[in-house]
């Protein structure tokens, strides 16, 4: 039986290219995005069988309202995958960074809860084991400067998924937590500085699915930058600030999706 999955940030970078590798694979989907445009596009792309969902990850009522149309029309998804999220580089000591700093966290912690409330009930009613996926980040594994907002936000969603998994692991949904490093999409693209195992997003989506498929609690794509994260994760504090505190940094004010 095809696959039903639900993808929230699909109308670009890796939520798009999960799109095509599902529907590639004969899956059914929900796609949701704040641009109908866009997302009416990629629909055509793939065949014009899925279902849009014009919406802002941060409104729940607008969350539920797809959630159940999607589950009327197609049943309930076998993986729901988390993936909307906003960067941009904010400095505390700068007032005016403050509504960004708000709006990151809101979408990329709140949206991510959003994302996945009004599915649960019908995952735990339903047969059969299903995913709720979220994309994380490898900064969110240490603060990274001038990234208070983004690596505070990857750090609470990664703390958010590991909770998730235990709460959900008597129901046999299965959360996995994706960790990526440097993926070409357009949020990394205005970053002005070298980017270490840079890897296409269509080889990203392809890991990713493979990741999702095994069910995987934790993983970091790709795994060069897997090995990274342990690194810095075992260095202590002063070592760490010596070589990180005049690292290069996103540029303020400029908000990516």
């Amino acid at each position: 039986m095809a696959l039903k999955v639900f993808i929230t940030g699909a109308s670009s970078g890796i939520g798009e290219a999960l799109a095509v590798y599902y529907a590639e694979q004969g899956a059914t989907l929900g796609l949701a995005a704040r641009r109908m445009d866009f997302l009416n596009g990629l629909n055509q792309r793939l065949g014009g069988a899925h279902a849009c969902y014009a919406l802002d990850v941060t409104d729940a009522g607008a969350q539920h309202d797809a959630a159940n149309d999607f589950i009327a029309r197609f049943g309930t998804p076998d993986i729901v995958i988390a993936n909307a999220g906003v960067s941009a580089g904010t400095l505390t000591e700068c007032e005016e960074d403050l509504a960004v700093f708000k709006r990151v966290m809101d979408t990329n912690v709140f949206g991510m809860a959003a994302t996945f409330a009004p599915f649960i009930p019908a995952m735990k009613a339903s047969k059969g084991e299903r995913r709720l996926v979220g994309i994380a980040s490898v900064a969110g594994i240490r603060g990274l400067p001038g990234a208070e907002a983004y690596s505070a936000s990857k750090a609470a969603a990664i703390s958010y998924l590991e909770s998730l998994r235990l709460e959900m692991r008597p129901y046999g949904i299965r959360v996995v937590t994706i960790a990526p490093g440097y993926i070409e999409t357009p949020m990394t693209a205005i970053n002005p500085y070298r980017m270490p195992f840079l890897l296409p997003v269509e080889k990203a989506a392809q890991r990713f699915a493979a990741a999702i498929a095994r069910g995987a609690s934790y993983t970091v794509i790709p795994w060069q930058m897997g090995v990274v994260a342990k690194l810095l994760r075992l260095l202590p504090n002063c070592l760490y600030d010596r070589l990180f505190a005049n690292a290069p940094k996103k540029p303020r004010g400029v908000l990516t999706q």
